[in-house]
């Protein structure tokens, strides 16, 4: 553990010194609340042992590291204001704290934070872009086009989880300065536990309590919003075995890449494995 602890503290304090720059103050504090209140920065630890995981720094991924954390912290300030959901990570969320004009301001500053990070290479905003694309068509699916299918479902989980998984991939893989070919292989194992991860959030949202989680249960029944559950009506235990199918594709595609770090790919193995037992 003291592996990643020591990767997960470098990315924090990459995000305390982007938070402190911030101008004006309220805006700061609007953003400290939002990305320093906790989180498993499961998206900035993918990008930061992909990039080990091929030959790179630790160093050379933290800037996209912590831009993906910002996109990431961004989407879910808007998830809030959408479902209306007054707690995030056991703290108030953006809107509940601040009201929903400085939450979006609060949102549209991490991304203009994010983006700078991003603008020093070329092929990093290409894939950020990309992904937003993907994750902006899937929030809007989720809205006025919900899925009545699995196909469908997987479909909007690939877009509104699995884009930003695949952009922290290959960002750390671009960070490393890999071959395409591994580029898009990181890519693959990275959408691939993403979609495992909002399977298994479908699944602790229907049968967790809100203390054990971090934030509100049972939202996904109570929003009509098209869970795995709800659209597909499978039992949480049904559920997590596609969700392990997930999890074992992504394995996979990682089998694929040619690495120089084995203990950065052991933890991205084990990364994949853990997304489905995980309790919150």
């Amino acid at each position: 553990m003291e592996y990643l602890e020591r990767r997960r503290s470098l990315v924090a304090e990459q995000l305390e010194a982007v938070v402190e720059r911030v101008e004006p103050d309220a805006l700061g504090a609007q953003l400290e609340h939002v990305v320093l209140a906790g989180g498993k920065r499961v998206r900035p630890i993918v990008t930061v042992l992909v990039c080990e995981a091929l030959g790179g720094d630790t160093e050379d991924a933290l800037e996209f590291a912590v831009g993906i954390e910002l996109v990431h912290n961004a989407s879910l300030v808007i998830d809030d204001i959408i479902d209306e959901s007054d707690l995030r990570r056991g703290s108030e969320s953006a809107w509940a704290a601040f009201g929903h004009g400085s939450a979006i301001i609060a949102s549209d500053g991490l991304l203009g934070e994010a983006f700078d990070l991003f603008s020093s290479d070329e092929r990093a905003m290409r894939v950020v872009s990309e992904a937003m694309v993907e994750l902006g068509e899937g929030e809007a699916s989720e809205l006025v086009a919900q899925p009545t299918s699995e196909e469908e479902y997987m479909r909007l989980a690939r877009r509104k989880t699995g884009a930003l998984f695949r952009a922290a991939a290959e960002l750390g893989a671009i960070a490393a300065d890999a071959d395409p070919y591994a580029v898009e292989a990181a890519g693959d194992y990275a959408e691939r536990v993403g979609v495992a991860f909002q399977m298994r959030d479908d699944v602790l949202d229907a049968t967790a309590d809100a203390e054990r989680l971090g934030k509100p249960a049972g939202q996904d029944a109570a929003m009509e919003r098209p869970s795995l559950v709800e659209v597909t009506q499978l039992t949480p235990e049904e559920a997590n075995e596609r969700a392990r199918a997930q999890s074992d594709a992504a394995l996979e595609a990682l089998s694929s890449i040619e690495v120089e770090d084995e203990q950065a790919l052991a933890y991205l193995e084990d990364l994949a494995k853990f997304v489905v037992v995980r309790e919150r």
